[in-house]
């Protein structure tokens, strides 16, 4: 399996979308999942399934494109996202839920999910453009 492919220009928040901010700390691209760097400053940046337990602490998605420095509005809970890319609803047993991938920033199936990996839910697929998000973190990287 692979990555949803966004495209930042068709990222939308639903009318109940429940939003925070910050500074963003790396360039980034509306659609990429995001964590809080307690260590600098609580700056927004990238997140990343398989680099730590604190990339792993997701806190929303990016709503804009913006530059490192800049300020930054994400999503945290949503019923009617556009995450800006096609996601499946095949009959496949883990089709559908969408996880934090291992790429940072990126957004996976469940079924790309591997050991060492820290479980981070971000939704589940209402059509092939809409996503419900809720984030949920597991306590602890997935062991083989």
């Amino acid at each position: 399996m692979t990555d949803i492919v966004i495209t930042p220009g068709s990222v939308l928040k639903g009318a109940n979308a429940k939003l925070g901010g910050g500074t963003a700390g790396a360039t980034i691209l509306a659609g990429q999942v995001l964590y809080a760097d307690g260590s600098a400053s609580q700056v927004l940046k990238l997140a990343d399934a398989n680099a730590s337990a604190a990339t792993a602490n997701v806190v929303g998605i990016a709503l804009q494109s913006v530059a490192s420095g800049q300020p930054l509005t994400y999503v945290y809970e949503d019923d009617d996202f556009t995450p800006g890319g096609t996601l499946s609803l095949s009959a496949a047993a883990d089709d559908g839920v969408y996880v934090l991938s291992a790429t940072a920033g990126g957004i996976a199936p469940v079924g790309d999910l591997a050991s060492g990996h820290y479980p981070v839910i971000l939704g589940v697929a209402k059509s092939t453009l809409k996503i419900n998000l809720k984030i949920v973190r597991g306590p602890a990287a997935l062991t083989a």
